[in-house]
């Protein structure tokens, strides 16, 4: 028996590959993971099923870092299919999921698709010039996580472009009713490109060691491998006010940049002289 972590893409029910459309057909029982990232904005899981032609069930945050046990030991005696949007290790909770497997002797085939670490050479950047990625989370009144500085300082000395990947607040509960052990979620939060920079520019401001400023190019993306996606560059002063639409965004601050890089650059501007 098996337990297929299959890739999904980043548009819509149709981006699942060949193979990872067989694996799911052959499979008992099919998870789609649905907290760390999300396909786009009208694909629901009643199109997901009719396209299948299998009945989905939904793995959230608690299921899958619970340990996913119920179906671990459902992969011991049947092939399961673990639906991951994009690729199955864009997140660290699907390479523990792996291990997981492999301690209990579990066959695991992994079926890639594409994700935002590959896709967002849409934005005319090239792959090999970025360095280290980043995460921006929400920032709250008593919470100002700043350790993604550090990071942004080192692609910059070093020339390197920056990819943020923006915060996704799904299923999430106030401290209280975690508290209170109430299952009452939060609605769905999805940054955006201008909170990100919103929230760069804050700590700048605060570390103010001169990594970047509101004149820095830089990229900001919407609905990357969907029809609709957007791409706007320019400075943070000036993507800060633009409405990049549906989620789910993505920002780039740009390093040194190559001649093409550059012409892709300024076909893609937001005011072009």
């Amino acid at each position: 028996m098996v337990l297929y972590v299959i890739g999904l893409g980043l548009g819509d029910e149709k981006d699942i590959t060949v193979k990872g459309l067989e694996a799911v057909k052959s499979s008992s029982k099919i998870y789609l993971e649905a907290y760390t990232s999300l396909l786009g904005g009208s694909t629901s899981i009643e199109r997901l099923e009719a396209y299948y032609g299998k009945k989905i069930i939904i793995a959230d945050r608690e299921m899958v870092e619970s340990g996913c046990e119920k179906m671990l030991e459902e992969s011991t005696k049947e092939d399961v299919s673990f639906l991951v949007v994009g690729d199955p290790f864009g997140a660290t909770t699907h390479t523990d999921l792996v291990l997981r497997a492999k301690e209990l002797n579990i066959p695991v085939k992994v079926i890639h698709n594409a994700s935002i670490m590959n896709a967002i050479g849409c934005c005319g950047l090239q792959l090999y010039s970025f360095g280290q990625t980043i995460s921006m989370v929400f920032f709250t009144e008593n919470s100002k996580p700043d350790s993604f500085y550090d990071r942004v300082k080192v692609n910059r000395a070093n020339g390197m472009h920056t990819l943020c990947l923006l915060d996704i607040k799904v299923k999430e509960q106030t401290i209280e009713n975690m508290l209170r052990g109430r299952k009452i979620y939060e609605p769905p939060r999805f940054m955006t490109v201008n909170q990100c920079i919103e929230q760069l520019l804050e700590i700048e401001e605060i570390r103010n060691e001169k990594v970047y400023d509101e004149n820095t190019p830089c990229i900001g993306l919407s609905r990357v491998g969907q029809d609709d996606q957007q791409i706007v560059t320019g400075t943070m002063k000036e993507l800060l006010t633009v409405d990049f639409g549906a989620p789910l965004h993505s920002f780039i601050i740009c390093g040194e940049m190559h001649f093409i890089e550059k012409d892709y650059f300024n076909a893609f501007k937001l005011n072009k002289n």
